[in-house]
Parts: C-alpha cells; structure tokens; sequence
C-alpha cells in the first residue's frame, strides 16, 4: 500500500508546520486532553479556540495528490476532524457542505479549511479572514509566498488522547523570558502582600488606640509576617511592647526599624526616648541629634535633665555622701530614666549605706526585674564599672546584708567575671567570701555548743563587715547562752540599729531584758511583735510571762491567770463575776446551742483561743444561764463582750471573724 504524501499548500501541510512546535507525544496518567474533540457530524462546528488565529506560510499552487481537492481539502471522511464535506459538485462550483451554511472562500492556491470552522486551519497570509463572504466566482490572489518549511513527521500524541480545536504548544521560554515573568510575578505577589500587610497594620493601630496592647502586637506579627521588612509595621510593634513594658524588645524592634528605613524620624524618636528610660543617654543623645532629622525639644530637655542628675550622683558616690546621693539618684529616675537597672542598683546602694535596708531590698527587687543586660555592650560603663557588673555588685551587698549569703557569693562571683579589673569589685569578692566563711564557723560551733568560740567567729566576720546585722544577731544568741546578758542586749541594739524591722533580735532583745528582770523594758518589745507576729506561739507566751512578772512585781493578784487552754463555760452569775474580773483581756460569748449563727462562728472562737494564749476566752449558755443573760441585757446572740482588767470595754452583737479579731487584738495588746 503506497503512502500518499500531503500536497504542499495544503491543510495537512499547515498542520504539520503546527507540529513542528515541541508537544509532549503521549499524556501523563490520568490525565486527558485540555481541549475536546469534535464529534463527526453533519453540522458544522464553529471554532472559538485562540490556538487556531495563527497563519502557515502558503505554498505554491500544486497539482491535486490523489484523494485531494482542488482546495487542498481530503474528499475522504476522518481525514480531518470538523466539518464532514460531500464529494465535488460542478454545478456549484466549489464543494457543498452538508450544512446550509455560508460557503467560505479562501484564495484557490492556498491550502485552508473550507466552511465555517477554522478550528484546525492557519489562515495563509493575505487571505481574507474567517466569516468573510466573496460573491460567486471572485477569488482573492494572494502574492507568492516562499516555499514551506520541512515538515517533521511526527505524530500527535499516542493515539490515547482527544485533540480538538486550536493548538497545543508547548511552552518555550528563554532565561531572559523567564527572569521577566518571574520578576513581574514576585512584583505582584509583593504589591499584594504589602497591601494586606497595611490593613493588618491598620487594625492593629486602631487596637493600639484603644489599649489593647496584646492584640495589637498579634496583628502586627501577623504583618511583619506578610512584609518583614516594613518599618512602620517594627515601629508600630515596638509601641505596642511599650505598652506593655517590654522595653528591651521594643528597643530592638526601634533599631531594626531605623535600618530598614535611615530616614525614618518617628521611628529616631521612639528610640531615643526609650533609651532616655533605660538610662542609656549617650545613645539617646545620637538619636535625637541624628543629621538630617529635626530633634524633638521636649525629649531633648529630658535628656539633659537625666545627664545633669546622672552626674551629680556620680560626684555624690565618689566622696560618700549617700543621701546626696539618693536625692539625686531619684531625681534622675523621676526626670525620665524611670526603667534604668542602674540607677534602681544605685538607689539601693545609697538606701544600704543609711541603713535603711528594706527599702534597699526593694530597690535592688526592681533593679533584677529591670534588668536589661541583652542590652549592655561589654564597653558600657557606669560608676567606672561595666554596667552589669555593677547591678550584681550592689546584689551582693544586699544579699549579705540580709545574711542571704549564698546569694551574696553568687551575685559577687558574676560581678567577678564581668569585670575582674574593678577594684571595687575585687575587694567586695574578697570580703563576701571572708564574712560567709565567718558565718558558717560560728554556726557549727553554735550547733555544737562551742558558744565562745562561736562568738569568736562571728566577731572575725563583724571585723570585716561592721554593719552586718545577721553577725551581731548570732553573737548576741551565744551571749545568751553564755549567760551574758547585758552583752546580749547590747549586739541586739547594734542589730536593730542597722535593721530596725529585724524581729529575732527584738525578740533575743524581749527575753534578754527578761532574765535581768527589766520587765517593762521587756513587755514594750513583746508588744510590737504581738502586733507585728500576732500568730506567733513563742512570742505570745513571753509576752504573758512578762505580763504576769511585771503584775506580780507590782504587787497584784495573778494566781488566777493562766496561759492558753480551751474555751471556759460558765454556769451562774457569781462564776460568771468572778471570770471578767481577773486581770488581763477576757472575752465572753453568749451563745444558745440551736443557733445556726452561733454554730457556724463557734470554730473561730476555737481558733482565737489558741492563736491568742494569753486571752481568757469564755461563754455563757442563754438558756442554762438566764440570770446572767438578764445582768448582762442580752437580747440577740451570738454576742462577745471583752473584759480588760474587770471592766467591760467592747460589746459586739454578730460580729463578722475579721471585726472579732481585730477587737481583740486592739485589746489583747
């Protein structure tokens, strides 16, 4: 069987220069044509595909192969999908589609598609375009065209795929092409983000006015997401961390701000006035001064009003002047450094050095939580130490003074390795070291009732830190011990002087006076503990042994008073009289057993009566009492009546716990 090959210029010609694009010969699985194919009918199928508006160059008029028309169109049918024509007609002079449509003319020698579809033709250049209609017998000449390209023979797909109208081509791009494209893609992608990154950025400012700190952080992480390199969007998250007092995140977020964008002046002054808050007004100085950028005055004047304080406190230090010191050092801190670490660690240094040492503790508390030391450059001094240095060096003088020595070994070791050139440092070091290692001997020979050698050690400790509290505390126990008394009392002043709140030398101080028989003296120390450890078992039975000594000293009756014990209950009147006229606080609580009021507040009592030893807690039973109930006019229960040295001075009708205790503690005392 010969092979008819295809005459140039004709329709199989403008498919095979079609083909000479590069297609994929077979589909993947699965998958099927992009286009469909158009079923073999007698009505003609219009083509809208955009692949099919390109031209094929046309080739010389040639004689018919066999089976061709004189247009180049197969006579067979399944030649070619589209339109299925009928065998030639003289007598129309052209061939008659089996439709009734438009006959559509193309020039005679060139090789397209006759009828109404232009799905698989390449019009030839200079032909009319599809849908235009010549009168019978007018044909377009087109002028000579060179001759076609070589056809490739290759075959369209695998036979397993549909094809239908236009062209499959497949895509071939140059490096340049494709640069291009990916350029104006990433353009697009970034021109959407952005925008969005915006309106995010914008509801966060409206959450930011409205002091929703938190959320407005989310949305504008959720921005810095889509465009991280928006320096609204880090300026904008730095105010939000100001808000909630995350001072050194926003400085970062400042400075990365200003390095996306130099020019960024809002961004300029967010930062110097956080760095004015930190302390840090060399940097803060730079900010506000930065070429190019008007200084904002009012950050300005703050500034210099921080440096001018910042110095005299320097000056202050230097000569020991520690209330100078202090006023200036709180100066600083209200002109605008209020979450500057050093100077807090300067005030509690200062605070230390007048012996105001619970203040101190609070001072250096804040200084740690404020402590910012991601921030602090190695160069960054302060006071002629290295800013972090500094912050553990006042550390340790508070953790010592508190007798937290662990603590002070710890905080100075830190100190030590930031700057081991200071010498402040390394004779702080040396000292810390020396006063823990005192410590720890007395308290071994204390334990081991060595309490000479103890006091000893604890006076080599005082030697080399004289305003140690906790030292003279411990000596003043051993003297105790030792039966030195006076001595005992006089390291507990010493103590006190240097930490007036420290209860256990004011308690040491109470029994001190007690074993030389001071009772006044005595029973004024047991008052401000009972006050200040009101639950305090060992505190509230000194004071009742003081109290019954210093009445017995005065010659009145105490062979009645006791000391703790259960709540008493009383039976008729003359108990009754006899109970409220001994010395001391008495508290009575009428009561009647099917009360629910009294019930429920009957626990509490309870409770008193053992948080208060020294009270004489008693009740009266309404309905097995009534002539007392009558003598005493009660009417509702429960109701507490307090007693003090015979003579009522308080009657409470349902009082709440809180009023009760607070009735008897102003009495007890």
């Amino acid at each position: 069987m010969s092979h008819r090959a295809p005459m140039p210029g004709s329709l199989s010609d403008a498919l095979a220069a079609a083909a000479l694009r590069d297609k994929p010969d077979s589909l993947p699985p699965g998958r099927l044509s992009p286009v469909s194919p158009l079923v073999h009918s007698r009505v003609p199928t219009p083509s809208s595909s955009s692949g099919s508006s390109g031209s094929v160059p046309r080739a010389p008029a040639a004689a018919p192969a066999p089976g061709v028309s004189a247009y180049g169109v197969a006579t067979r049918r399944g030649d070619y999908y589209g339109e299925w024509f009928e065998p030639y007609d003289a007598s129309v002079g052209g061939y008659r589609c089996s439709s009734a449509g438009p006959l559509i003319f193309t020039s005679c020698s060139s090789a397209s598609a006759v009828g109404s579809s232009t799905a698989t033709s390449a019009l030839a250049t200079g032909a009319f375009p599809a849908g235009n209609i010549c009168p019978s017998g007018r044909v377009s000449i087109a002028p000579p065209v060179p001759p076609p390209r070589a056809v490739r023979r290759d075959v369209l797909g695998s036979g397993t795929g549909n094809y239908g109208h236009g062209s499959v081509v497949r895509a071939r791009c140059t490096a340049g092409a494709a640069a291009v494209f990916e350029d104006h893609a990433s353009s697009v992608r970034t021109s959407t983000a952005s925008a969005e990154a915006e309106e995010i950025r914008r509801a966060g400012n409206e959450q930011y006015k409205n002091g929703c700190f938190e959320e407005a952080l989310r949305l504008y992480d959720r921005g810095l997401a889509l465009c991280p390199d928006s320096a609204a969007c880090r300026a904008n998250r730095a105010a939000a961390l100001i808000g909630l007092n995350r001072l050194g995140e926003a400085v970062r977020e400042c400075e990365e701000a200003t390095r996306l964008d130099p020019s960024y002046g809002r961004a300029h002054q967010r930062l110097a006035s956080l760095q004015i808050r930190l302390g840090r007004t060399a940097d803060a100085r730079k900010q506000i001064c930065m070429a190019g950028l008007q200084p904002d005055v009012a950050e300005l004047h703050k500034l210099e009003a921080v440096e001018k304080h910042l110095g005299r406190f320097v000056d202050a230090r230097k000569i020991g002047n520690w209330k100078s010191a202090l006023r200036e050092c709180n100066a600083a801190i209200t002109a605008g450094a209020d979450s500057c670490a050093m100077l807090f660690a300067s005030r509690a240094e200062a605070l230390l050095q007048i012996n105001q040492l619970d203040e101190a503790d609070l001072a250096i508390s804040k200084a740690s939580k404020l402590d910012c030391s991601s921030l602090c450059s190695q160069d960054m001094m302060f006071c002629g130490f290295q800013a972090n240095s500094y912050l553990y060096y006042v550390h340790a003088q508070v953790d010592i003074a508190f007798g937290r020595f662990d603590g002070a070994l710890s905080s100075v070791e830190k100190a030590r390795k930031i700057d081991s050139g200071n010498i402040e440092v390394m004779a702080m070091h040396k000292n810390v070291r020396t006063v823990a290692q005192a410590r720890s001997l007395g308290n071994e020979l204390f334990h081991s009732g060595k309490f000479a050698e103890a006091c000893l050690a604890y006076g080599e400790g005082l030697k080399h830190h004289p305003a140690n509290s906790v030292l003279y505390c411990n000596r003043a126990a051993c003297m105790f011990k030792l039966g030195q008394w006076e001595k005992s009392i006089e390291d507990c002043n010493e103590a006190l002087k240097i930490q007036p709140n420290y209860w256990k030398a004011l308690l040491r101080r109470a029994a001190s006076y007690g074993k030389i028989e001071q009772w006044e003296d005595s029973m004024k120390d047991y008052e401000v503990l009972r006050r200040e450890l009101p639950g305090d078992t060992e505190v509230a039975e000194g004071h009742f042994h003081a109290l019954v000594a210093l009445r017995s000293s005065r010659g009145e009756e105490v062979s009645n008073m006791k000391f703790g014990g259960e709540v008493e209950a009383l039976v008729g009147t003359e108990q009754f009289q006899v109970a409220t006229t001994l010395p001391g606080v008495s508290v009575v609580h009428f009561m009647a057993p099917l009360n629910q009021q009294c019930s429920d507040i009957a626990p509490f009592v309870d409770v008193l009566c053992t948080r208060y030893p020294s009270v004489n807690f008693l009740k009266v039973d309404i309905t097995e009492n009534p002539a007392v109930t009558q003598l005493e006019n009660v009417k509702t229960v429960p109701t507490f009546k307090i007693y003090k040295d015979g003579a009522r001075v308080m009657e409470m009708i349902c009082p709440s716990h809180q009023l009760l205790e607070s009735s008897l503690r102003q009495y007890e005392v």
